[in-house]
């Protein structure tokens, strides 16, 4: 290792509140050095956010000098005169990662500030590494700090961030302090009103990495745009000084290619290739690649397709495919809590891969790293979106901005798996010049990160003079027209559904982004009674039928998988704060219209055989 790149001057990382941003994600923490924060920590509820200091005691100038009542500064004293009104070690504990709501009953509807602290020591590999301290996700706002510095702040519930923290870290008794503060606000993304669980705190991973001097940031490695045949991208070094050489290589292929990085950090390569096979809901082909530095070996699982349309249909490796899939929620209904790890997926996909899907959308946010690896590895193609929902502050320039970055963060962090062929900037949202030029943007934005997959938006029809007419702008912008539709529940003649008529002004694929209706497990009745399983699976069989008569469709994820939890759903002895449109119920029990949907995606299979 040159000495030159060995030298991190300290000053560099003893900084102040710095807001996380995507250029600054590090990929692929799964499978780099990395020291685990999860576990238990300890918390404290905070609605009046008492913790920043406790003017009522001490004139505010003095706590600019100690501010010992700060919780960040996780302050303790011998002195037992001094008035200390908080102490970390005494407070209750909590499981990261997780929410709050679903582990402690008197948080279930809790909307404000907790603080979470958790003591760690660590001993570094290197002295002359870098640290970073990495979330998965935090909602919805978090702010940091590290043994009393603010290390930054976060906003955006559902997508990584990091900070590093070279310099900062200790042998031993460290303390990590995060304010975690989930209310909702009319500028956020989302915004005040939606139809799911508001759950807060730190609920996916946190880890310490530990990098070299200069070390492999990032990267984007995929089948190039138009050709079968080459493996192309680019590489993110950070702190490179003059040049520096990495090298890519896929033992299986038998590749091997060298590339340099200069001091603008970023270099892009083709690398040609005659044995590729690709990958495909029938054949899930990962190869292992690995990007090798003089100070490092970064390894990824990585498959290699292309997705692309043509006209009115979806081409997957070139060939056209219909997208049988299903809408999901990050909720794991068996244990009742937001979803986080890769058990959770296996239980969620593995229901999916029962129904017969070959795609699931992940709805209505980022969902976490471990299910997006599992669909890489169980074959399963993925719509990923951000949380664009229903009617957010289009006319805010900080909202556009928030919701580019978080379009950014998803982006950046699974940009290499190749399960995912749709990147979705919005559901449901009205339609208007403000809207258009909002979701315009982000399209275009979601093309100039990543231009080899698919950009949609679920949006949404009207019914004029007996006809279902799909003519939004956006629709213009999109590679896939995607619209949600509920015939039989939300008005509409479940009698009359097949016959229904439409006028669609796109020769584009399309997708019904959601269809359903709501049914309680176990209560049974006749096709006209709401919420029985019946009515559901009637439900279900009209609106197939007419979707199989809808001009250019290639594909559909009915809503939705599983029963979620839902504040909207109010309705004593059936929803009970549940949203009942599941096919699974909150207890893992199929439905009715679960086989009637699979007996539907049977017949599609031998269609497209």
């Amino acid at each position: 290792m040159k000495s030159v790149l060995k030298i991190v001057p300290l000053c560099l990382f003893l900084f102040f509140s710095i807001d996380s941003h995507s250029q600054d994600l590090i990929t692929n923490t799964l499978n780099r050095k990395s020291f685990s924060l999860n576990g238990t920590w300890n918390y404290i509820v905070d609605p009046y956010e008492t913790g920043y200091y406790n003017y009522r005691y001490e004139p505010y100038d003095q706590l600019k000098q100690k501010n010992n009542s700060a919780f960040y500064n996780n302050y303790h004293t011998d002195d037992k005169s001094e008035l200390v009104e908080y102490d970390f070690d005494r407070s209750p504990t909590i499981l990261v990662p997780g929410d709050w709501n679903s582990q402690d009953d008197r948080l279930l509807y809790y909307e404000g500030t907790i603080w979470y602290k958790r003591s760690f020591d660590y001993q570094q590999a290197d002295h002359n590494n870098r640290l970073f301290i990495w979330f998965g996700a935090v909602n919805y706002k978090a702010e940091v700090y590290l043994n009393g510095t603010k290390l930054g702040s976060h906003t955006g519930g559902f997508t990584p961030f990091n900070f590093e923290v070279t310099g900062l870290v200790k042998t031993r008794d460290n303390y990590l302090v995060v304010k975690v503060d989930n209310k909702r606000v009319r500028e956020g993304i989302p915004t005040l009103n939606t139809d799911w669980w508001n759950y807060g705190g730190i609920t996916r991973d946190v880890k310490l990495i530990e990098e070299p001097a200069t070390f492999i940031r990032d990267y984007f490695i995929g089948l190039k745009k138009g050709s079968a045949k080459t493996i192309s991208g680019y590489l993110v070094a950070d702190n490179v000084t003059g040049r520096e050489k990495l090298t890519i290589t896929i033992p299986e292929l038998g590749l091997s290619e060298d590339v340099v990085v200069t001091d603008d950090s970023r270099v892009e390569f083709d690398i040609a290739t005659e044995k590729l096979e690709l990958w495909s809901p029938a054949s899930p082909r990962l190869y292992t690649v690995m990007i090798t530095s003089a100070y490092q070996t970064i390894k990824d699982q990585i498959g290699f397709r292309s997705i692309s349309t043509e006209g009115p249909d979806i081409l997957l490796n070139g060939k056209p495919i219909f997208l049988k899939g299903i809408s999901i929620h990050e909720e794991n209904p068996l244990r009742r809590g937001r979803a986080f790890g890769e058990a959770d997926g296996l239980v969620l996909l593995n229901w999916a891969k029962e129904l017969g899907c070959n795609y699931v959308r992940l709805a209505h946010y980022p969902h976490n790293e471990h299910i997006v690896r599992l669909a890489d590895k169980m074959g399963m193609m993925v719509w990923e979106e951000i949380p664009v929902y229903w009617t957010v502050d289009f006319t805010n320039e900080k909202t556009l901005h928030n919701a580019r970055n978080q379009l950014a963060e998803a982006i950046t962090r699974d940009k290499n798996r190749a399960s995912i062929i749709i990147w979705s900037v919005a559901n449901e949202t009205p339609p208007s010049d403000i809207r258009n030029r909002f979701l315009v943007n982000l399209a275009d934005h979601a093309r100039e990160l990543d231009d080899t997959r698919l950009v949609s938006a679920a949006l949404e029809k009207h019914f004029r003079d007996g006809v279902n007419i799909v003519d939004d702008e956006m629709g213009n912008h999109l590679d896939i027209v995607a619209f949600n539709q509920y015939t039989g529940w939300y008005g509409g003649s479940l009698e009359d559904a097949p016959d229904s008529k439409w006028d669609i002004k796109f020769n584009k694929p399309v997708v019904i982004s959601e269809f359903g209706g709501g049914a309680l497990q176990g209560l049974h009745g006749s096709i006209d009674e709401r919420w029985t399983e019946e009515y559901q699976e009637y439900l279900y069989q009209q609106n197939l039928k007419m979707i199989e008569r809808i001009p250019n469709i290639r594909g559909t994820s009915p809503w939705i998988l599983a029963d979620f939890r839902s504040p909207k759903r109010l309705l004593p002895g059936i929803q009970d704060g549940w949203n009942r449109k599941g096919l699974v119920s909150d207890n893992g029990i199929k439905k009715r219209a679960f086989y009637t949907l699979r007996s539907f995606y049977d017949k599609i299979d031998e269609k497209y055989e």
